[in-house]
């Protein structure tokens, strides 16, 4: 019989690889070439680094000190991820030829570790860094964080509780950052 903790993490690991089979088997042609470029365009934190040039460029003094916090938060969140987290995890990546994750929607995967999700992180990172200076980036910088994570898992390099797990942690390590710097 297995234990109580441990049945309850099997049914979470379950729903979890069910939630990405559901992703995986589901056509969406359209969507699928927005998710790929999104991803890809997520890489190395592109997005965020291109965000912060905005707001620097165009958003004054303030906009200058939310690209300074939102780019503070991911290279802190970075850090925790990589060098803390996904050692201890050790999760495998999915498989995306088993669950026929199409062709489209390949981008590389990456050798890392897959829990939790760093690009989700650094997503949620920087729009809670740079939206904790500039509250009306917030909205906007978070609905993207979202669709990046998303597209992680419609990409097939990720499952959803890795990103679930990497946009908490994200959000969670951008407060402390901002209240530390």
């Amino acid at each position: 019989m297995v234990s109580g903790g441990r049945a309850w993490l099997e049914e979470i690991e379950r729903l979890d690889v069910a939630c990405y089979a559901a992703i995986a088997s589901t056509p969406t042609p359209r969507l699928d070439r927005a998710m790929t470029r999104l991803s890809r365009a997520a890489d190395y934190s592109r997005l965020s680094l291109a965000a912060a040039a905005g707001l620097a460029l165009f958003g004054g003094a303030d906009g200058r000190r939310a690209a300074v916090a939102g780019l503070a938060s991911v290279a802190a969140t970075a850090t925790v991820i990589n060098v803390a987290v996904k050692p201890i995890a050790r999760r495998r990546r999915p498989d995306r030829i088993a669950h026929e994750v199409p062709i489209a929607r390949h981008v590389p995967m990456p050798s890392s570790r897959s829990f939790p999700s760093g690009h989700s992180a650094a997503a949620f990172a920087f729009a809670g860094g740079a939206g904790g200076v500039v509250p009306a980036a917030s909205l906007p910088l978070h609905a993207l964080a979202g669709l990046v994570a998303y597209s992680r898992v419609h990409t097939g390099v990720h499952y959803p509780l890795d990103t679930l797990v990497g946009s908490i942690l994200g959000a969670a390590l951008s407060d402390l950052t901002r209240r530390l710097t």
